[in-house]
């Protein structure tokens, strides 16, 4: 008789997400933000800004259709009487007012409800009422990837298309002002390409070499940056050995500098759907942080990117 083959070792599952919950709890140590919540005429966008209000990270300053807003809490069975409106008559109008209490103080943060991206970004880049600095608005996902050590961070997936050197130097001082803001004192941060050295060919790898060097400058702050990388040595130090690559980001890095939108976009939402991670994202480089949650978000991304925004306005 033929002995019995031995039975299948299973690897471990990864460990359960958990940073984002702490950066909630960090949170909580500061006092809620005033929050315009723009045309949350959904379920989704009103239970998301109702749950923050209630963990303790905002407090909701309703705008949009009036009728339309009950309508969707009543259909969703959501309590809502006790709660007021600021009237508009459409999406545009609400993303538009706002703004404006934004610029006149009267709320500390923006969250986009039930409209598109680019109809609240437009409002808020308008290059006379929006809420430009003097520094380019860019887009930072938190993610907590449950087999790596440490919270990341990947800019710019969200906002920026196709960004000039120029638009990434900002790009990158945003990222490592909010991991400052989050507790990370020098971050290490790693400019992405398809390969680690420095190729006419490929504009992101003259990107990555141009900033490393301007942070040699002083023109970009308080991180180690390193660049060209390929996402691999990135992640992994044995996978920056094997290619004799000797770098203090290489293996360790902290944020993820993207050569354009779908790079980031695509990466971004790997990390979620294929390894299980969790993401938070939020927009930075305006007068007030603002929180683009989508449909697909759950509870604990929705909360983790309002603590983000109390983390980053309250430094």
């Amino acid at each position: 008789m033929s002995p019995r083959p031995a039975p299948r070792v299973r690897s471990a599952p990864p460990p359960a997400p958990k940073r984002l919950e702490q950066l909630c709890a960090a949170a909580r140590h500061h006092a809620p933000l005033r929050t315009a919540v723009v045309h949350p005429v959904d379920a989704v966008s009103l239970r998301g800004a109702l749950e923050a209000q209630r963990a303790g990270l905002i407090l909701p300053v309703f705008i949009g259709p009036e009728r339309r807003i009950r309508s969707a809490a009543n259909r969703a069975g959501i309590e809502f009487s006790t709660h007021s409106v600021i009237a508009t008559e459409h999406s545009h109008a609400a993303a538009e007012c706002a703004v404006q209490l934004a610029r006149h103080g009267e709320v500390d943060a923006i969250m986009k409800g039930a409209l598109h991206t680019e109809e609240l970004m437009h409002s808020v880049v308008d290059p006379t009422d929006g809420l430009r600095t003097e520094r380019r608005i860019s887009h930072v996902f938190a993610i907590d990837a449950p087999h790596y050590p440490r919270l990341l961070f990947i800019t710019d997936a969200a906002v920026n298309i196709y960004p000039s050197l120029e638009d990434k130097r900002d790009i990158v001082q945003n990222a490592i002002d909010l991991a400052h803001s989050l507790g990370v004192r020098i971050p290490k941060v790693a400019i992405l390409s398809a390969v680690e050295l420095v190729t006419p060919k490929i504009k992101s790898t003259l990107d990555a070499a141009a900033l490393c060097k301007m942070a040699d400058r002083g023109q970009i702050s308080g991180a180690l940056l390193d660049g060209p990388l390929g996402f691999d040595n990135a992640v992994s130090r044995a996978a920056a050995a094997t290619k004799s690559i000797a770098s203090e980001v290489a293996g360790r890095a902290d944020i993820f500098v993207v050569p354009d939108i779908e790079a980031g976009n695509m990466l971004a939402k790997q990390l979620e759907y294929l390894a299980g991670a969790e993401l938070a994202g939020i927009v930075l480089g305006a007068r007030v942080p603002i929180m683009l949650t989508s449909r697909a978000d759950g509870t604990r991304a929705r909360l983790a990117s309002c603590a983000l925004a109390v983390l980053i306005a309250r430094r």
